[in-house]
């Protein structure tokens, strides 16, 4: 799909129609459509090495040969599965909605919630708008984001559909650091690996780069002063690579143009009319593309 139909994509995906429209601005999660139920694949016995997953799953034991045509029909199974839903609610918090109607909720607080509770958030704690101590008892995982105990925050969810995992980073705390105090949050959903940066406060090493994986969206925080400044945050986003940018985290109109005049000089600049948008693999942008949500 072409980068300048990214601001539409929303229109021209409702047709399930403007029920969910009226839902989702009331924070309803809709019914999505079920995913096809992971069967096994039978095999020749031929193992070969398979291309790199758009988001590979870093864990110690994961063996480094895989199965490729397995990877192929899973990939096939989610893309099938129907679109990811992504709303922006505002600051840093997104509703992430999987096609098999898992609800996640990024950066989770007192002040920025959606109405309906969602199964599965995400915390971090630069600040209060980033967390609670007081999460719904009906939510079902809590991720926290900080390191407790001189130990990093680690996360390894799998959840029907999606697929969750962290990566810590160090957040400034007064005169000092606090060490592993954040965490990039990385969501893989029907195929489209999502990384949620959270409050981050330095630029990424080549060891964060390779436990992101590949990314294709980047929800980046934009204010240029409390996260990263505007260069600072230009060379991160450099750094994934990432076909599709969503800026959030910003507080004033101002400092979000400001932020889009440095940007659209090396992206091109997308601007929707409504808080949400449907991502897939084949919707993503051939070029590298800002898109703006509206919210709070």
């Amino acid at each position: 799909m072409p980068a300048s139909s990214l601001a539409a994509m929303s229109q021209a995906a409702m047709p399930r129609s403007s029920a969910r429209k009226s839902a989702r601005k009331r924070g309803i999660t809709p019914a999505l459509i079920g995913v096809t139920a992971l069967g096994l694949l039978a095999l020749s016995g031929e193992v070969a090495l398979a291309q790199p997953e758009k988001c590979p799953r870093m864990v110690a034991e994961r063996p480094k040969v895989r199965l490729a045509a397995l990877d192929a029909a899973m990939l096939r199974l989610a893309e099938a599965a129907g679109p990811v839903h992504l709303t922006f609610v505002g600051h840093a918090s997104f509703l992430i909605e999987s096609p098999a109607g898992v609800s996640i909720v990024t950066d989770y607080n007192d002040y920025v919630r959606t109405s309906a509770v969602p199964r599965i958030v995400t915390m971090n704690h630069a600040h209060d708008t980033h967390y609670t101590d007081a999460p719904d008892p009906g939510i079902e995982y809590v991720l926290r984001g900080w390191g407790r105990d001189g130990a990093p925050a680690r996360h390894e969810v799998t959840v029907e559909d999606v697929w969750i995992r962290n990566v810590p980073t160090n957040i400034r705390r007064g005169a000092g650091t606090e060490y592993d105090g954040n965490s990039m949050f990385v969501f893989e959903v029907a195929g489209v690996c999502i990384a949620h940066l959270g409050h981050l406060h330095h630029l990424l090493t080549k060891d964060h780069l390779e436990a992101l994986g590949r990314i294709d969206v980047v929800l980046a925080p934009v204010d240029g002063s409390y996260t990263l400044d505007l260069e600072g945050m230009v060379e991160v986003l450099k750094s994934i690579n990432a076909p599709l940018v969503i800026p959030m985290h910003y507080f004033s109109q101002y400092g979000l143009e400001r932020f889009l005049a440095r940007l659209g000089q090396e992206w091109t600049i997308e601007r929707a009319t409504e808080p949400f948008v449907l991502l897939s693999r084949e919707s993503l942008p051939k070029t590298r593309t800002v898109l703006v949500l509206p919210g709070r």
